[in-house]
């Protein structure tokens, strides 16, 4: 309880920028936590499924059957629905096909992540902004009529340590947010890319059996 009554008194002797400050925070933590959910309930690949798409000679009534499993906001089904739906027609539309549905999913993985990265920027500054505010209301109480209030001195300095060290300790949060996330994100389209691969193949070597067998 005394530890909570302390950092109240320091919160308010953090000065005016420690308002925008707590929105930062809050914002960058909403937006972890928004990534956390969405990258736990929508890019986890089930091992059965993935080993499935491993073996190349898969037969697609079982890949359509595990892929029910899936919910149909997971991204991974969505990739997939467009391969497996578009894959009666040539490669290369596949391919496209894909290519398009991976860019969009790209993007919706990407979304807000530049909230992030600016929260980083933004949030030293403003502690920067509160550190010159406090250090200009000591030096106003030390210089003004040759006065000093040292319970006013010392609550300036107070402020600008404040206001630093909670912009400072902001942006290092962020930071990890939006590095850990980027990499989920790098992560996710790569292990995408490498498994739609391996189904345009699958799909290039039926088509390649079906010319054979017209032939």
């Amino acid at each position: 309880m005394q530890d909570l009554h302390e950092s109240w008194i320091a919160f308010k002797l953090g000065g005016a920028m420690i308002l925008p400050l707590s929105l930062l925070a809050v914002l960058a933590l909403a937006i972890m936590l928004e990534k956390a959910v969405l990258y736990w309930r929508y890019t986890r690949l089930p091992n059965k499924l993935q080993q499935l798409i491993e073996t190349y000679g898969f037969d697609w009534s079982v890949l359509e059957q595990e892929l029910s499993a899936l919910d149909r906001h997971h991204y991974f089904f969505r990739f997939f629905h467009v391969v497996m739906a578009n894959r009666n027609h040539p490669y290369w539309w596949t391919e496209s096909r894909a290519a398009d549905e991976a860019q969009v999913i790209e993007s919706g993985l990407s979304r807000r992540l530049w909230v992030l990265e600016t929260i980083v920027t933004a949030a030293p500054l403003l502690g920067l902004m509160g550190t010159i505010g406090g250090m200009m209301h000591a030096f106003q109480l030390i210089g003004g009529a040759g006065l000093v209030n040292p319970t006013g001195v010392t609550g300036g300095v107070a402020q600008a340590l404040i206001a630093t060290a909670v912009g400072l300790l902001i942006a290092l949060i962020s930071l990890f947010g939006f590095n850990y996330f980027s990499r989920l994100q790098a992560q996710t389209m790569d292990e995408m890319e490498r498994l739609g691969t391996r189904m345009i193949d699958h799909i290039r070597l039926d088509q390649h059996a079906t010319d054979n067998m017209g032939a």
